[in-house]
């Protein structure tokens, strides 16, 4: 089952989402959706875009979540989305992290896991380049191993972000800027 947008909302509340992470999520949703429609105006291809929007909001849905023992994140939202009978959007959410990329078994393969993937990494609390995310997190006091998977993983999502670009024939610099401006222009529309 695909839930509605006002079903991942209601799920907000009932997991008590941080307001900063809804935030993020409604920007990793809207980049996700940006992608998602220069692709199919691009390649003419069929992307599902209520199962990644909604993903989207959702893809952070643990932050709230106990974790069972050998748990990380986002296997609690994984967990909760498939008890709710939400396949669909769990297989989105358990791609996204930073590590997926670094793992065959779950790094993103579908286009819509890929968008998703690359969408939370192009966010923060606004729409950020890949580079500038990584900096942040680089900036953070970092475990040796979390700062051995920043580092494995980089190139990997560079190579991510350069095959999205290829797609919808930006570089990475022109589809952040034109990302952007789009957000902020439906943003004013909506006010």
């Amino acid at each position: 089952m695909i839930p509605t947008i006002d079903q991942a909302y209601v799920l907000w509340q009932t997991y008590a989402f941080p307001e900063k992470k809804q935030k993020h999520s409604l920007l990793v949703a809207a980049v996700a959706m940006w992608i998602a429609t220069q692709i199919e105006q691009k390649k003419h291809i069929r992307i599902a875009k209520e199962l990644l929007y909604v993903a989207g909001l959702l893809h952070d849905i643990d932050k709230n979540i106990p974790w069972l023992p050998g748990e990380t994140h986002p296997d609690a939202g994984v967990r909760t989305l498939m008890n709710l009978n939400m396949v669909e959007v769990a297989q989105l959410v358990r791609t996204h992290p930073l590590h997926a990329i670094l793992d065959p078994k779950l790094a993103p393969a579908t286009l819509e896991e890929k968008i998703l993937y690359l969408a939370d990494k192009m966010t923060k609390y606004e729409v950020i380049s890949v580079d500038k995310r990584f900096s942040l997190w680089r900036a953070e006091p970092l475990t040796a191993k979390e700062q051995s998977v920043l580092d494995v993983a980089y190139p990997k999502v560079k190579a991510l972000e350069a095959e999205i670009c290829s797609m919808i024939q930006m570089d990475p610099e022109e589809m952040l800027k034109s990302c952007k401006n789009d957000i902020l222009q439906q943003e004013r529309e909506i006010v």
